[in-house]
């Protein structure tokens, strides 16, 4: 049997839940094993994204304590899709399937035996999809699903629901390294590999503890990285945005000619004020998009690397 299963897991000061997760875990993967649905070698393996407290200390007391836990160490803090990447990278020549979720508990732990049985059956991607969202707050759900809902409308084609709980089979993972952008959004570029898929429904549960890293404001920023990471519908609204100022201006021509003619050559002041305000802010809002996008460009020129392993713990 060749069915050997990495679980990878980015950590960023994840001291409150690495314990309650790593005994979750083993319980888990020691079932699994004794079914016969993974490898005996199968690994867990934590990736430390620069924490600022003792998650990179616990990793390796964990290691120490059973081989079943692994652990990557980044030189600093990347992101949580770099450090998911760099985990993602590094197992893939021994791991015949991944799993990747968060280290929060969130997400539902039993639903891997039917990941891996649609695995078994040749599925190479399993989404795993909340089914719904009860347990959230009204501003969480409204903001959490209109994330996806803008995502998809601005071209960023995602798993509605879908964070980064899925799995992957070997050969997914050489597809996904060949896609070699610098600014990443995993949640779009895994679609794009374009082997077959299927999903997993599960109630995704509260944190364990901890706070959330992904506050309004920062999936509000997540949201702008994977639409101009992966979409230029925003510049070609700028272009049809544009077309609609230039109609309207004509029309503005035509109004001022006939009240030329009419004789009422006085315009008043709000017309002007709110002209000049508008197309002054439309013009702004473009280059900032614009701006964007050549901020983009500018750091897939420099081709620097998207994270550095100082250590990995086999």
């Amino acid at each position: 049997m060749h069915n050997k299963l990495y679980v990878v897991i980015p950590c960023y000061n994840e001291e409150e839940v690495l314990a309650e997760t790593s005994k979750r875990l083993k319980e888990k993967f020691l079932s699994l094993v004794s079914s016969g649905m993974i490898h005996p070698d199968s690994r867990v393996v934590f990736v430390n994204d620069g924490s600022k407290d003792r998650t990179w200390e616990i990793i390796k007391a964990l290691h120490e304590e059973d081989a079943l836990f692994c652990g990557i160490n980044l030189s600093k803090n990347r992101g949580h899709q770099n450090a998911l990447l760099a985990g993602l990278m590094t197992v893939k020549e021994d791991a015949d399937l991944v799993i990747s979720m968060d280290a929060d508990l969130q997400d539902d732990i039993d639903a891997m035996d039917e990941m891996i049985g649609k695995y078994l059956k040749g599925i190479d991607i399993v989404y795993g999809v909340r089914s719904s969202r009860r347990k959230d707050s009204f501003f969480k759900k409204v903001t959490a699903e209109g994330f996806y809902r803008l995502m998809n409308v601005m071209g960023a084609n995602t798993v509605f629901n879908h964070a980064d709980y899925r799995l992957m089979s070997k050969r997914a993972l050489e597809g996904l390294s060949e896609f070699q952008e610098v600014n990443l959004f995993l949640r779009g570029i895994v679609p794009m590999i374009g082997y077959p898929m299927d999903m997993v429904y599960y109630e995704r549960g509260e944190r364990f503890a901890g706070e959330s890293k992904y506050p309004f404001l920062k999936m509000l920023s997540f949201a702008v990285e994977g639409i101009t990471s992966l979409s230029t519908k925003p510049i070609r609204m700028i272009t049809f945005l544009g077309f609609f100022i230039f109609l309207v201006s004509i029309g503005m021509l035509i109004y001022s000619v006939v009240r030329h003619f009419m004789g009422a050559t006085i315009v008043g002041w709000t017309t002007l004020m709110v002209s000049v305000w508008a197309i002054g802010g439309l013009i702004l809002l473009s280059l900032g998009v614009v701006g964007e996008y050549i901020g983009k460009i500018y750091l897939e020129t420099k081709a620097r690397p998207r994270y550095i392993v100082e250590e990995f713990l086999k």
